[in-house]
């Protein structure tokens, strides 16, 4: 089943998706469908919000002996 949907977007932005249609062979609405379909799909795979940065430091200090309360020593000497 099909439905009608209605997109308020800037002029210029509307015009630069019908170009991309035009050159990719599609319409607008077959771009939108198949975005939403890629948005959809990514759900199932977990989305980390961090960098690649933080990523790569996540469980550095894991066999570490330090613990929360050494952390909150730190800031309350940091902020005294």
């Amino acid at each position: 089943m099909h439905t009608k949907l209605t997109l308020r977007l800037e002029d210029q932005l509307i015009e630069q998706a019908k170009s991309y249609a035009a050159k990719a062979g599609k319409s607008v609405s077959q771009l939108v469908a198949e975005y939403f379909k890629l948005l959809t799909s990514e759900k199932t795979k977990p989305v980390s919000s961090s960098t690649p940065v933080t990523q790569s430091l996540r469980g550095l200090l894991r066999e570490s002996k330090l613990d929360e309360k050494d952390y909150n020593k730190y800031l309350e000497k940091k902020h005294l």
